[in-house]
């Protein structure tokens, strides 16, 4: 018996694993699977440590493809690591520096999924927007792929605020293929908490940005990650975040509370919010964007959206669910002659929590 730790983690927590887990075998970061097959064959009984956890420059396993579940998005890896060092993270030191595979590369596994059957695919990266390659940047790699009129849908994520510009908007206005939808991390609406995050972006540059993606594309859902509690962060701040909120209205938001990662320049603060204090602003801007939420959905009531059936639904076997183009979910009875994977028009019927109700025109 093997046993292996891998990944980011066995890249952060090496010297914890040797000295509490003996018993673990292999330790590779995530620049080293390659190696996995080779230590595999060649294991023996008198198996010392492996320890592998060097992160690479080039690195991007171009040629290798994940085995995908049953579905009907395939999200697609373009690039690697991350060169922002925002003060909580910890991935710039597990992951390493950004690198980006070509775009020969993505169009090829986009065919090979094509082939498959998914009719939706996810560019991902942790700033997805931030590759770069000598055969061009983002949005020439967006453009291109968009141009496969057999992808029906394309979304990817998550972009880094800095690094939209306005030619990635225009290519998303060109392709109809391209969902109008934008994962924006806010992460905090105070300009004096995002430059202690080291965003790169005040609260006033964040608003502008908005204003210019509604200029180019008005219906552009858009969803967001925030941290509350931030070392520092005062009740002051935190109302700048919930009027930042407020002004957006986000669709989604993905709210969480500041939790320390060791290793980080945000861990040597010594002014960290107590637990209760982070609980209750978490609490509040929960319910605060689920109302902005609901009244963003209610404004959808009456509108005939294209909808990918992705799933049945949870609550019902006589019942499809899917999204539209921003994201939010839709239910809707089943009908003969559909099945998953097929895009049907939707009339939006009403909006409960979260979720959109409709029935297929």
């Amino acid at each position: 018996l093997l046993i292996g730790v891998l990944g980011c983690m066995a890249q952060n927590l090496k010297d914890v694993i040797l000295e509490s887990k003996p018993y673990v075998d292999i330790i590779l970061g995530p620049d080293s699977y390659r190696k996995l097959p080779e230590i595999i064959k060649f294991r023996n009984s008198n198996l010392n440590h492996i320890v592998d956890t060097k992160l690479s420059k080039h690195e991007i396993y171009d040629d290798l493809f994940p085995k995908r579940k049953d579905g009907i998005n395939a999200w697609i890896s373009i690039m690697r690591g991350c060169d922002k060092f925002c003060t909580f993270c910890i991935v710039p030191f597990t992951r390493g520096r950004e690198r980006s595979r070509s775009i020969s590369s993505v169009i090829k596994e986009s065919r090979n999924i094509l082939k498959s059957g998914y009719p939706e695919i996810t560019l991902i990266g942790q700033n997805v927007n931030s590759y770069k390659t000598p055969e061009g940047d983002f949005p020439v790699l967006l453009d291109t792929l968009a141009s496969i009129k057999e992808i029906k849908r394309i979304r990817y994520t998550s972009p880094h605020p800095r690094d939209i510009d306005e030619d990635l908007l225009k290519v998303m206005v060109r392709h109809d293929n391209i969902c109008n939808q934008i994962h924006l991390p806010l992460q905090s609406g105070s300009s004096r908490i995002l430059k202690r995050m080291n965003r790169t972006y005040t609260k006033e540059e964040y608003l502008n940005l908005v204003d210019t993606i509604k200029k180019y594309i008005p219906d552009c859902g858009l969803t967001t990650d925030i941290i509350v509690g931030f070392p520092g962060e005062t009740e002051e701040d935190f109302q700048e975040t919930l009027e930042v909120v407020s002004k957006v209205k986000f669709d989604i938001a993905y709210m969480f509370k500041y939790s320390e990662r060791p290793g980080t320049k945000a861990a040597q603060y010594t002014d960290h919010i107590s637990e209760e204090v982070k609980q209750s602003r978490l609490q509040t801007l929960i319910e605060f964007q689920h109302n902005i939420g609901l009244m963003n959905n209610r404004k959808r009531i009456g509108l005939n959206l294209n909808v990918i059936i992705e799933k049945e639904s949870k609550k019902s076997k006589n019942q499809w669910a899917g999204r539209i183009e921003a994201n939010a979910w839709v239910i809707f009875d089943k009908k003969d002659g559909y099945k998953i994977g097929d895009m049907v028009n939707i009339n939006i019927l009403d909006a409960r929590g979260i979720s959109l109700f409709g029935k297929i025109n």
